[in-house]
């Protein structure tokens, strides 16, 4: 796939960001760009593997501006099958041309909304009373060094492998340690050409016992644990789960660090298997944890 058209899609998402798909009447908003309309006409030319490259690059972007939208937003592997089938059917109906574009266009937005209902249905609560465009969050990668800080790592007595859960598109943590020596790997929920980075979130992620020296996770699982355990409709038990998993998932002597701290559920952790050590951070309410597993 060209540079040119990946600079299309770009143009496109650009072209419709921030609108509140579920604001009464969104679907008179949402249309397709210039450069998209001049685009479709040259859809023809484009092959089988080039218009799954297209199809591949659309469902992860959509992914990402979700996500700029409400960080809390969660697809798994069946909602993102779903997501690219819109886009595989999109590329059908542009190619067989038996209604306009604008009908063509008009269908797709309606069954991504429906989707965006469907996988999340918290949103529509949030912002079917919100204004007609919607403030991306502000969401930034950390450099290592601040996230080291944060969560009070000391590289001298790191032990390995290191897993960053959440990792960020750029893997800056992960990328940092590997520079340095030590033994890196991260996964997060976008696409990464990296060997030492997955796709992958934190529900399908496979957390094996005994596994890992170190885990950390910078506002990333335990800033989604709490989001979901004071939500009423959160899937607090399923975070609760996923947080033993990756408790166990590490060596005896290895550490869980994290941020922001999780009281609700610290609180209840066996003194006889790990060790739980708190640290203030600056300015911030929060705290940074680290859990030892001791046996």
């Amino acid at each position: 796939m060209s540079v040119f058209q990946y600079k299309i899609i770009d143009k496109q998402f650009e072209f419709n960001k921030g609108k509140n798909l579920f604001r009464d009447g969104i679907l008179n908003s949402l249309r397709f760009c210039p450069e998209t309309l001049e685009a479709i006409e040259k859809l023809d030319l484009i092959d089988a593997e080039a218009a799954n490259l297209l199809i591949d690059y659309l469902t992860n972007r959509a992914v990402q501006e979700f996500c700029k939208i409400n960080q809390y937003y969660t697809f798994d592997k069946q909602a993102l099958a779903i997501l690219r089938n819109l886009y595989v059917v999109l590329f059908t109906n542009i190619k067989n041309r038996n209604s306009s574009i604008e009908s063509i266009a008009e269908k797709h937005y309606d069954k991504l909304i429906k989707w965006l209902q469907e996988t999340n249905p918290f949103a529509e609560k949030i912002y079917t009373e919100k204004g007609e465009m919607i403030e991306s969050v502000a969401c930034s990668e950390y450099s290592p060094d601040l996230q080291l800080k944060i969560l009070q790592i000391n590289l001298d007595q790191i032990i390995e492998p290191v897993l960053d859960i959440g990792c960020g598109k750029q893997g800056n943590l992960v990328l940092f340690l590997r520079q340095k020596g030590i033994e890196a790997y991260g996964f997060d929920r976008f696409a990464f050409d990296n060997p030492a980075l997955s796709n992958s979130d934190w529900f399908e992620y496979e957390f094996i016992k005994d596994k890992w020296g170190t885990i950390t996770s910078n506002l990333g699982f335990s800033n989604h644990f709490q989001h979901h355990h004071f939500r009423k409709d959160g899937n607090f038990i399923g975070y609760a789960k996923k947080y033993m998993d990756i408790l166990s998932s590490l060596k005896t002597g290895g550490s869980f660090y994290y941020a922001p701290d999780l009281p609700f559920v610290e609180q209840y952790l066996d003194e006889n298997n790990y060790q739980l050590t708190k640290s203030s951070i600056g300015v911030y309410e929060f705290k940074s944890t680290k859990i030892k597993r001791l046996k």
